[in-house]
């Protein structure tokens, strides 16, 4: 889905006859361009047709927009990106089925798991479909939310309650990344963490440690206000890393020298991966959910060979929209409050290039496409 033309805004027919709608497509780095492009056809069997509400900017996304390229996956013809976002039911095919297996109803309020997995995959068998991908909505060469109406698998909706603004339902992808980032890292009661970024998935992972009973959380962040962020959300500490700080020297201090049970690394800045093996103790875990421009992993071998670390890489998520709905609905993991700014669909140019500034108070940037 998504691959052929129809995904990608050329495909014929749709709700009317030369029925067109608007659709944010990158060009290549830096360029986004939002243009008329025709309507997709009705759903087939198994689908659903959504009016988009709203998508939310990923860091992934961002290195697609700067690079024109996401590790070794390059936006090889105009693409739409945009994978964490909701949106209402317009129209479905026969047999559509959501993601807990009911019947899909026209005007559903969904937010949309964008991983498709492949059911016949033996990593399906095993649980883990997020690594049994046969396409990711809003990664190259498979189309996202940025776009007014799109054509999705009803198995990938999932119903949101009224209680959950659009955002929060947006939110919820990467809420459920940041479930599995700390599934991975087998917390246990008491353990203490380090957190490097406090981006929202930074500070997802950092709420949802100390919900998993984590002592202490030591929260790192080059901007300011992301640290503020940082303290809010409930880090025991929260340190701005500027050019005379030593991340590892205050691991050292505040745990007198032993390290922290577990390293998360979020942010995939400058020297944060070697910092992780760095601040872990003898023993410990380290779990990277960042993801790197240059497509490479670099940490000092001899630090995560002696210390006998567990190495864990963060791939999606696997099921977890139930236990985000039930966290955001609860009001223990507060999802609107990680919203800094909001675009039109028409603005998505600047709307990326004001997160790939990370201009004063940016945190969670959500492109606005429709009202759901």
């Amino acid at each position: 889905m998504g691959t052929d033309e129809r995904a990608s805004g050329g495909g014929a027919g749709g709700l009317a006859a030369g029925g067109v709608m608007k659709a944010a497509r990158l060009y290549g780095a830096r360029d986004i361009r939002v243009e008329d492009v025709p309507d997709p056809d009705p759903p087939e069997p198994g689908e659903a047709l959504l009016a988009v509400g709203c998508v939310g900017v990923c860091g992934s996304d961002l290195h697609t927009y700067l690079d024109g390229r996401i590790g070794d996956t390059e936006v090889a013809r105009p693409a739409v990106m945009g994978h964490e976002f909701m949106g209402r039911v317009l129209a479905v095919g026969e047999g559509a089925h959501d993601a807990f297996h009911r019947p899909l109803a026209v005007g559903a309020r969904v937010a949309v798991d964008p991983n498709i997995p492949d059911v016949t995959h033996e990593q399906f068998e095993h649980g883990n479909p997020n690594l049994a991908v046969k396409a990711f909505l809003g990664l190259f060469p498979d189309d996202g939310g940025l776009q007014e109406r799109m054509r999705v698998p009803a198995r990938s909706c999932v119903p949101v309650p009224d209680a959950l603004s659009d955002d929060a339902a947006a939110l919820l992808e990467p809420l459920g990344v940041a479930l599995h980032t700390v599934r991975l890292a087998h917390l246990e009661l008491g353990d203490s963490v380090a957190v490097l970024g406090s981006g929202p998935i930074g500070l997802l992972v950092q709420r949802l440690a100390r919900l998993a009973g984590a002592g202490a959380v030591y929260a790192f962040d080059r901007f300011s206000w992301r640290v503020d962020l940082a303290r809010r959300w409930g880090a025991t500490e929260a340190h701005q890393v500027e050019d005379a700080f030593d991340p590892v020297a205050e691991i050292e201090r505040a745990t007198g020298g032993r390290g922290v049970d577990v390293a998360i690394e979020a942010a995939w800045a400058d020297e944060s991966v070697a910092v992780a093996a760095e601040v872990a103790r003898l023993g410990g875990r380290v779990v990277l959910a960042g993801i790197p421009g240059d497509d490479r992993l670099a940490m000092k071998h001899s630090t995560a060979r002696r210390k006998g670390l567990t190495l864990r890489l963060v791939r999606r998520m696997q099921h977890t929209y139930p236990r985000a709905v039930e966290l955001a609905v609860s009001g223990a993991v507060p999802l609107d409050e990680l919203v800094s700014h909001r675009f039109a669909l028409d603005a998505t140019a600047e709307a990326f290039a004001v997160n790939a500034r990370y201009e004063q108070g940016v945190n969670k940037v959500m492109v606005e496409v429709a009202g759901a």
